[in-house]
């Protein structure tokens, strides 16, 4: 069984429009059906109660971005497996908004449990931005707490864990809890414009879409002698595949769901690639490639071509282009060119905050959002790419969805063995396009 398809097309309502629409009729039922309890935030008594699990860059990022959502914000919780991440995040954060972050010393959790007792702690949002290879237990726990949420991407790191988020998405909707996604594009008010224009046809039919993350690669940390080799991958995660995915899942990822937009989220037929490294060696890298690119193909002849490269100094480039049969649309530029050229003059806000106040407004309003549809799918075309790149082999989309290979370990704790391991060299072994197989 494959995700469910889109029946959207030119010339029908697009996906933004018929999204708000249903929002707002599944509202007003709602609100005709729900007791006034569900409703106490719609009047501002009291505010809203947060908590952040993972407090790296990200996650820190995410609060001050959730609490520019309202005064009525409070951060009262705090989790990661690391105290000093909790401490420092907490400190950071407490000079920038020192009337909303409210978190005591025994609000400040630490380990692979911590996560639970943030949901634990009487809050009314979660925001999740750990290491995406908990992403789903974290989601899935959340959600049965009954707590609105904020999910950072990729939403999982294998097809079985996707198809658990998936299900998640399901129980959220029958429990009228918001879920919003990470893959912030879907909220910029330029791409939004922009994709509207396309899908509404000024461009004419989409012929090709070429989709660009070129960057350097991220931070790399030094291994501290006193560490095991669990708590080294663990503070550089984002450099090994079981905690982070490989780039296709990391960057690619906001990329390719553009493109997945621009298709009305339909799934590919099937895609193939190149990648692997080139220019990125050491124990710092862990068992990333270092350059992708992926080739995405469409039952109706449309082909998204994916690019990705994190090498230093290269050029760097992160760009969307969509090819129509009459023009091209720049997505982040906000501009059409062709036959009925265009450029998109409206307010430039942040869209990390937009997501957080359209977060925030739904669960006021009584509105929930949520992003489970393609949050699943653009996490898929992006493991698609992964494996495609990783085993250099075509694979389909059916064939990818029946994946069943699962970075899930059996329990975590520090003194759980990573599942890989530095080689004789010291450093970790990397898929091999043409001898590692798709599984």
């Amino acid at each position: 069984m494959s995700p469910p398809r889109s029946t959207s097309h030119h010339g029908q309502p697009s996906r933004r429009v018929f999204l708000q629409k249903t929002a707002l009729t599944a509202g007003a039922a709602m609100a005709a059906t729900l007791p006034v309890s569900r409703f106490a935030h719609a009047a501002g008594d009291g505010g809203f109660k947060i908590g952040l699990i993972g407090c790296g860059g990200r996650g820190s990022g995410a609060a001050v971005n959730a609490m520019n959502a309202g005064t009525d914000i409070q951060l009262v919780a705090m989790a990661d497996v690391f105290e000093d991440k909790v401490r420092g995040s907490r400190d950071r954060l407490k000079k920038i908004k020192p009337e909303q972050v409210a978190v005591a010393d025994d609000h400040c959790f630490v380990g692979f449990d911590a996560y639970r007792k943030v949901i634990d702690s009487g809050i009314d949002v979660v925001l999740i931005a750990a290491a995406s290879h908990f992403h789903p237990r974290m989601l899935e726990a959340a959600v049965d707490a009954g707590k609105h949420v904020f999910c950072e991407k990729p939403h999982s790191l294998d097809v079985p864990g996707l198809k658990r988020v998936r299900e998640i998405c399901k129980k959220a909707e029958a429990k009228k809890l918001s879920i919003v996604s990470g893959l912030c594009n879907r909220y910029n008010p330029i791409v939004r414009e922009t994709m509207q224009r396309v899908h509404d046809g000024q461009i004419g039919d989409i012929v090709t879409i070429q989709e660009t993350y070129a960057v350097g690669p991220y931070h790399v940390h030094k291994r501290n002698p006193e560490w095991s080799e669990l708590e080294w991958q663990m503070r550089d995660w984002y450099h090994f595949n079981w905690l982070a995915g490989d780039q296709t899942l990391q960057q690619l990822i906001h990329s390719i769901d553009k493109g997945a937009w621009a298709m009305h989220d339909e799934p590919p037929v099937k895609a193939w690639g190149v990648g692997g490294r080139a220019a990125c060696f050491g124990e710092s890298f862990g068992d990333l490639f270092d350059h992708q690119a992926i080739v995405y193909e469409y039952a109706n002849g449309v082909r998204t071509f994916g690019i990705c490269r994190n090498q230093v100094g290269c050029y760097n480039e992160m760009t969307d282009k969509i090819c129509g049969t009459k023009g091209f649309a720049s997505l982040l530029s906000g501009t059409i060119e062709g036959a009925n050229p265009w450029q998109y003059e409206g307010p430039k806000t942040n869209m990390y905050d937009v997501e957080h106040q359209e977060l925030f407004d739904s669960i006021r309003a009584g509105k929930p959002i949520n992003n489970g549809e393609y949050m699943v799918g653009s996490t898929m075309l992006a493991l698609l790419g992964q494996f495609v790149c990783h085993t250099g082999q075509e694979i389909t989309w059916e064939q990818a969805w029946n994946s069943t290979h699962s970075m899930e370990l059996p329990r975590y704790d520090w003194d759980v063995e990573p599942p890989l391991k530095p080689n004789a060299s010291g450093e970790y072994d990397i898929a091999v396009p043409g001898l590692t197989k798709f599984a």
